[in-house]
């Protein structure tokens, strides 16, 4: 009796991991299926424009030029959001920096706000690589802009700064791979081994070649501050770290994380 109630017990937890593989990508994502007008989001003065990617999708994000304050242009702002909503969600976290004239692309993924496609890693990727051509085109030097990368945005955003020498890099509450996070999670599921989207931004953070500002909170319940800390220790210098203690992972502006941004890319692109 002891042997055919583990094996009930064995089979059944076979079937969760093996639904739970099949789901993961859903469990992963959490996009908003339409897209607002940037006025909606509180950002009227950005346009929508498109994104080409070299996968033959065509991606609606939002963009304003950058400032040209006393001859020398502002830096422009390459924004890859987090799992959850959508571009829509994010006018309030931009709004400080398009108010200090920087320019800022919000770039919404395949799958997301109407998009085309479905998010994968490899995907956002692609996604990635085509709002560094969009800001090219435009007229923007790779030095005058800053990838920053909010939370599952951090993996796309240390990805990208291994392919375009970018002016700065800023990761908000970022991981030093989406196995991590899961593992911390679903510890009773083998994910190191089953996780297709992966994210391992510590293995390539050491090919990160700008200037890096780090900001996490202490009471992130989301991704531990321990995967933010193990990222930075193993990013090249330069780089700052700011550890908010009363922040979690969805409130760092409330806690005053976009001025601490803002103080670093002064620091970084002097008037």
């Amino acid at each position: 009796m002891i042997w055919r109630a583990a094996v009930y017990i064995l089979s059944a937890y076979a079937l969760f991991v093996a639904v739970m593989y099949m789901l993961q990508r859903s469990i992963m994502y959490f996009p908003i299926r339409s897209l607002s007008a940037p006025a909606q989001a509180g950002v009227p003065d950005m346009d929508v424009v498109t994104l080409s990617t070299a996968d033959g999708l065509k991606l609606k994000a939002w963009f304003k030029t950058p400032e040209n304050k006393h001859s020398i242009l502002r830096p422009t702002i390459v924004y890859f959001h987090g799992n959850g909503g959508g571009i829509a969600f994010r006018g309030a976290r931009i709004r400080p920096y398009l108010d200090r004239g920087f320019g800022v692309l919000l770039v919404e993924y395949r799958g997301y706000s109407g998009n085309p496609g479905d998010p994968t890693e490899q995907g956002l990727y692609e996604d990635g690589r085509a709002s560094l051509e969009f800001v090219k085109n435009v007229g923007i030097p790779l030095d005058q802009v800053v990838l920053l990368g909010e939370s599952l945005g951090s993996g796309v955003a240390v990805q990208m700064a291994t392919e375009f020498d970018v002016g700065a890099t800023v990761l908000e509450a970022p991981f030093s791979s989406a196995v991590d996070v899961a593992a911390a999670a679903y510890w009773f599921l083998p994910v190191r081994w089953l996780l297709k989207d992966r994210y391992d931004s510590i293995s390539k953070v050491d090919r990160v070649r700008s200037p890096l500002f780090l900001v996490h909170g202490e009471r992130d319940r989301i991704v531990p501050i321990r995967l933010g800390r193990r990222l930075f220790a193993a990013a090249n210098d330069p780089k700052e770290a700011a550890y908010l203690p009363h922040a979690g992972h969805n409130d760092l502006p409330a806690h005053g994380s976009i001025q601490l941004v803002i103080e670093f890319l002064d620091r970084q692109f002097p008037a």
